[in-house]
């Protein structure tokens, strides 16, 4: 009988030929009458019952002789499925610094992390983890920074084909002149297909691991994603005039629905529903989204109170800052991604904490497109989930550097609070990691080393001229690194890039399609 594994989690065999029996083995040997004397021709009968129990003593030995290599396997079999079913690492990686962001934000000089089955098992000094798991492939960082991976708590991906497209203008001409035509004219599934791979790439190169998007064929955007082997939390746009996928938000949300069953339970993708904001959709489809949502455990992202002129327009048309109508209609009763939240007062800021709403901070697009300072520091006095953004790529910022993000972040809380103590390195870190898991609603995956945690990693190199000396990680992470110091990035236990060379991405078909579509994006808004 041949060994079946069981599919079930106990790890034994649903059938093992194990040893005969005594008694098994006297009724397969115990010989018929006719078998006995042809056994025995020649033999009178009285020595012939003499001579039958020599020949099934005889049989009886070899019988035990042939089960004895089957006890053996049974024993080897046994051995083996207990030794599987303790954590044998893939790899350990170790790193001259080894920043964990757990709760205790340990920080291990000449650190390790192991990894297996795509998660983190082990997270310790590096000559214990080596003798601990001698058999596990060895990955020397050496002189270089092993962190969590960097998490894009909000941005538009594929926009990264409409980079500079227009730029110095305020968001709603930007939006209304130039964004909104060039994308009637040129968005479809493939653009977004290749949109989608350029940020990953870029993404992927600036160490950036899991990202939260929102934009059109959020399928595509989905499967290109987990192509590359990243994370996401994504974003099905509903918005109230017709657009490339969709030409009215109950066609939207009815696709969406199809979206959210895909994607349900999957290891790498989250899907969500992306009302654009409140001024682009109504009160009935901002419930229809929530109540969607909520049906599938899903996040709803939006853009919230991102501008001065849209809390003036909002208050003045219905006497309410945007965070209360939101409120009011329940559009906040679930898991909220809030983008930007710029304009909120503190009864704004008290409704989003008591909703657990999480914020995405986007310091680049803020600035560039002048449209105000967020008020984190309040946000973290009341214990606001807030994360760190790009946005863009296109116009809004223009790139996917979530380490630049950080920089600006720290910078402008200490400039507005004139208090350079007010947004400290350390807590800046945290924004782009932990902090950002916990606004996606990731942070029982991701956002720290820790055992049990999917091993979603970075490296960051140390040896070059800007890099050196270092006094102090987290600074020097923050105020003097860039994405371009990233060297290896691993996202579920896979490495993605290695040594900064992409793995599941070809940057010469990408970037030959970004010229192509460059050339038909140029024609299409000529005069």
């Amino acid at each position: 009988m041949p060994l079946t594994p069981r599919t079930s989690h106990d790890g034994w065999w649903d059938s093992v030929e194990t040893a005969p029996s005594r008694s098994r083995l006297r009724n397969e040997l115990r010989l018929p009458s006719r078998a006995r004397k042809q056994a025995v021709p020649n033999v009178p009968s009285r020595a012939r019952k003499q001579a039958v129990p020599n020949v099934l003593s005889r049989a009886r030995k070899q019988a035990v002789r042939l089960a004895q290599p089957l006890l053996s396997l049974l024993a080897i079999t046994l051995l083996a499925t207990t030794l599987a079913a303790q954590p044998a690492p893939d790899t350990v990686i170790s790193a001259r610094h080894v920043v964990t962001m757990d709760a205790q934000r340990r920080v291990l000089a000449d650190g390790a992390v192991a990894v297996s089955k795509g998660a983190i098992i082990a997270v310790g000094p590096a000559a214990e983890l080596l003798k601990k798991y001698p058999q596990a492939i060895r990955v020397n960082a050496g002189e270089s920074i092993l962190m969590p991976g960097l998490i894009n708590a909000h941005t538009h991906a594929a926009m990264s084909l409409f980079r500079g497209v227009a730029d110095d203008l305020p968001l709603n001409d930007w939006l209304t002149k130039f964004i909104f035509p060039a994308e009637a004219k040129n968005v479809t599934a493939e653009f977004v297909r290749w949109g989608t791979k350029l940020a990953c790439l870029e993404m992927l190169l600036g160490g950036v691991t899991s990202y939260v998007d929102m934009y059109y064929f959020e399928d595509v955007v989905a499967e290109e994603t987990k192509k590359a082997g990243m994370r996401g939390v994504l974003g099905q746009t509903i918005i109230r005039f017709p657009v490339a996928d969709h030409k009215t938000p109950e066609a939207a949300l009815a696709w969406t629905e199809t979206f959210l069953k895909r994607y349900q339970n999957d290891p790498l993708i989250t899907p969500a529903v992306a009302p654009h904001a409140l001024y682009t959709n109504s009160d009935l489809t901002l419930q229809a989204a929530r109540a969607l949502d909520n049906k599938y455990q899903a996040p709803l992202l939006i853009h919230l109170s991102e501008t001065r002129k849209e809390n003036a327009d909002i208050g003045a048309e219905r006497k309410m800052s945007p965070t209360r109508v939101l409120a009011s209609i329940g559009a906040l009763d679930g898991w909220t991604i809030a983008a930007h939240s710029i304009w909120m007062d503190d009864t704004d800021l008290d409704l989003i904490a008591q909703h657990r709403c999480g914020v995405a901070h986007c310091p680049s697009s803020n600035m560039k497109l002048a449209s105000g300072i967020a008020p984190v520091l309040k946000m973290f006095a009341r214990g606001i989930p807030v994360g760190l953004g790009t946005d863009g790529p296109a116009g809004s910022n223009n790139d996917f550097d979530l380490l630049e993000e950080a920089d600006l972040a720290s910078k402008l809380a200490k400039v507005t609070s004139m208090d350079p103590t007010s947004l400290p390195a350390e807590k800046a870190v945290a924004m782009a990691t932990i902090e950002g898991a916990r606004a996606a609603g990731l942070d029982k995956k991701v956002g720290s080393l820790e055992v049990g945690k999917r091993a979603d990693l970075i490296t960051l190199r140390l040896d070059h001229p800007h890099a050196m000396p270092m006094f102090n990680v987290y600074s020097q992470i923050v105020n003097v690194l860039k994405g371009s110091d990233v060297s290896d990035v691993m996202v579920e236990g896979r490495w993605l890039v290695r040594n900064r060379k992409p793995l599941t991405l070809d940057p010469v078909s990408i970037r030959a399609k970004a010229i192509e579509y460059q050339q038909q994006i140029k024609k299409s808004l000529a005069p």
